[in-house]
């Protein structure tokens, strides 16, 4: 679902939000999905933002997050092989064991080296993009530029042609500096214009959508960490100092369909919202088996197991003791594997980092699909870059195994019928609606039924969504409840120190009848916790 036009927010105020008392009745020692297991990190969604602000107020050129040393980073680093500059790409190792030429590598490396897009070979002098009609009317940009103003990416268009657009950007962000003042965004009409200043490299989103500066903030956190995520914080650095003038193009040929499909994902998925993660629902006797599977393969120097089924949904994680991921960095491994359709063809070999675990060093990546059908995709990630061939062999003893306790035909059913309807919940006037647990980083989800089958109604649905979401965590006012009526559908918002939950009504339910939903909502996902969340998780 992209994200919804200001057009189709109500035009005048929203209801004003008001406090109730109320209390699930019966859930008041444990929230549904609650568990002390630390498979993800707790996080809220705005945390990233907070950062960001910190940063660009405090830090100037030196990122906070890379400045900082926790016991995960120096646990691993010492194991973690930083890759050469010119070394970005995925591989596959040879036969003998050794890594072949990189021209010769993995599907993925020859499908990022010919995917050079011919806009990068347009003539320089070219006229300046915002002059079409087509391109200004684009409801979101967002842009790359170095903190010299050189152009790095763009969401729409060619950068070539647009060099004077970024241009002056970065004589925005350099005028309020000389100033001793950090921008952090602009209003002009129906447009906001949003900026994140992270030395060598700076962002900024145009976007005339529902969405607040707060949320397009952390749509550009999340860009600037897909970009990491390929180079490195370190190797990034590193590039600028030695040529402030670089063109970083040159490293990110190929990656731009990791940006462009993390953009896309962010405008209709509510994982980024919420700063959680999308558990598939599975019977917990199945789940667990998957886990012992992987855990018992006992692959060398493996870190996280991550099985991931279609939709970005996580099946389960099996971890290094003492070590947990971070929502926002398992986002980036769900928007690797959604982005490529190269995996689907072979076992792959590929350097990820993942900016929350350590944003200075790679770790290396087996990616494999476990079946014909590619329902569920293993990734294997490990601190060393040299065990294709150990984690190759583990990846066939779990499939052995998962096939044999007919796992893999359990996932590939539960895929196959997709989430589950209001209906089976019994609440006639429930249409939809959105629980995180917020112990586990993990949310559920209803499918999205009448009235909501049409994209356009999609679109305006999680416009609303993302209303209730920043309204409840404004931190000029934060609530505990949003209850909003409007002329389609009425909504509510609730947030708990165990949970958020955001579900949609019809027209004329009123305040103590949706009241009186909810609770019998939060039992029936009480009820169904153990399929619809991961409440325990494998260690090494």
């Amino acid at each position: 679902m992209a994200a919804m036009t200001e057009a189709t927010l109500p035009a005048q105020p929203l209801p004003s939000a008001e406090v109730l008392e109320v209390t699930p009745d019966d859930l008041e020692d444990s929230a549904p999905g609650a568990s002390e297991d630390h498979m993800l990190i707790a996080a809220e969604s705005y945390e990233d933002i907070n950062v960001a602000i910190d940063e660009q107020y405090q830090r100037g050129k030196v990122g906070g997050e890379n400045e900082k040393t926790d016991k995960t980073e120096n646990e691993i680093s010492q194991s973690v092989t930083e890759l050469s500059i010119d070394d970005t790409r995925s591989t596959t190792p040879s036969d003998e064991g050794r890594e072949t030429p990189k021209e010769e590598v993995s599907m993925e490396t020859k499908e990022r080296s010919n995917s050079v897009l011919s806009n990068r070979d347009r003539p320089q002098h070219v006229e300046e993009e915002c002059y079409s009609p087509e391109w200004r009317q684009r409801q979101k940009h967002v842009f790359i530029l170095s903190e010299a103003g050189k152009p790095i990416y763009t969401r729409h268009g060619n950068e070539d042609k647009l060099v004077t657009t970024m241009g002056v950007m970065q004589a925005l962000v350099s005028f309020v500096q000389d100033n001793n003042d950090n921008i952090r965004f602009m209003i002009a009409g129906s447009h906001k214009f949003v900026f994140l200043n992270r030395p060598p490299v700076m962002l900024v989103c145009v976007s005339h959508s529902a969405e607040s500066t707060q949320q397009l903030l952390l749509h550009l956190t999340y860009v600037y960490n897909q970009v990491i995520s390929v180079l490195t914080f370190s190797q990034l650095s590193k590039i600028f100092e030695r040529k402030r003038n670089y063109d970083l193009r040159r490293l990110l040929t190929g990656t731009e369909k990791f940006l462009d499909n993390l953009i896309n994902l962010m405008d209709r998925d509510p994982m980024f919202l919420l700063s959680a993660v999308r558990c598939l629902p599975l019977a917990s006797s199945v789940r667990d088996i998957i886990g012992q599977s992987i855990a018992q393969a006992k692959a060398k120097d493996l870190v996280f197991a991550i099985l991931v089924g279609r939709d970005n949904q996580l099946v389960t994680v099996v971890r290094m003791k003492e070590h947990s991921l971070h929502p926002a960095d398992l986002h980036l491994v769900f928007n690797l594997v959604d982005a490529s359709t190269s995996f689907q063809s072979a076992e792959s070999w590929t350097p990820i980092c993942l900016p929350k675990f350590n944003s200075n060093g790679y770790l290396h990546a087996h990616v494999s699909y476990l079946d014909e059908e590619c329902s569920a995709c293993l990734l294997l990630l490990s601190a060393d870059r040299d065990v294709f061939f150990e984690l190759s062999e583990a990846r066939q003893k779990i499939v052995t195994r998962l096939n044999k306790y007919g796992c893999l035909q359990a996932v590939r059913e539960s895929l196959g019928k997709g989430s589950y309807k209001v209906a089976q919940i019994g609440i006639p006037d429930l249409r939809h609606f959105m629980y995180k647990s917020k112990s586990t980083a993990q949310y559920t989800s209803s499918e999205l039924e009448a009235p909501y089958t049409e994209e356009g109604e999609r679109h305006r649905l999680f416009g609303m969504y993302q209303y209730l979401h920043h309204r409840v965590h404004n931190s000029a006012r934060p609530l505990k409840i949003l209850f909003h009526v409007g002329s389609k559908e009425t909504m509510l918002g609730w947030i708990t120190s165990g949970f958020e939950l955001y579900a949609t009504f019809g027209p004329l339910v009123t305040k103590p009848a949706a009241i009186n939903a909810i609770n019998k909502l939060l039992r029936w996902i009480k009820k169904e916790e153990d399929r619809l969340f991961i409440l325990n998780s494998y260690t090494y």
